[in-house]
């Protein structure tokens, strides 16, 4: 009997990894649909093409906060400049105040693409992206492939010059 319940334990046990492994580099970033700050809908598949920024953030989140203003200047520098267009950024909140969050978009004079479902940490997209930490992010390229995982700072910065520059 214990052995029976111990095989049994070690199957659900992997399967609870297995489950959680689900972003990885290399693998297809599942598809996101969600409400703009303006009340439109929006989809991550729309981007196809581009190599996006998908940023996990939250008005709430210190560091996130933090963010910004690096996250803007990036933007600036790479989504007009990289010849047709070729970068965005996927800002997904996990507020759940609409108004905070709409002031936050002001605030930092956010020009990305702005979404969230207001569930806060029950929202479902950041259970299926594995969100545990804020900020967190992934970058994908035009056919949805994940490139990298939760890159800040410098290293965001060197990854977007290294594969920006390459088009």
């Amino acid at each position: 009997m214990k052995t029976c319940f111990t095989v049994l334990f070690l199957i659900a046990f992997s399967g609870c990894i297995l489950a959680q492994n689900k972003i990885q580099t290399g693998k297809k970033a599942p598809e996101i649909t969600m409400m703009k700050a303006d009340g439109t809908s929006f989809s991550l598949s729309t981007l196809k093409g581009k190599l996006v920024l998908i940023d996990f953030w939250a008005t709430w989140c210190a560091p996130c906060v933090e963010e910004q203003p690096m996250l803007k200047t990036l933007y600036e520098t790479y989504a007009g400049q990289v010849k047709n267009n070729k970068f965005e950024i996927l800002g997904v909140s996990l507020d759940k105040n609409k108004e905070s969050w709409q002031k936050a978009i002001e605030r930092f004079n956010i020009d990305w693409i702005q979404i969230s479902d207001l569930k806060f940490w029950k929202s479902p997209v950041a259970k299926t992206y594995e969100v545990d930490e804020l900020p967190f992010n992934i970058i994908i390229d035009g056919e949805g492939t994940i490139l990298a995982k939760n890159l800040h700072g410098k290293d965001l910065e060197e990854f977007l010059k290294k594969n920006l520059s390459q088009n």
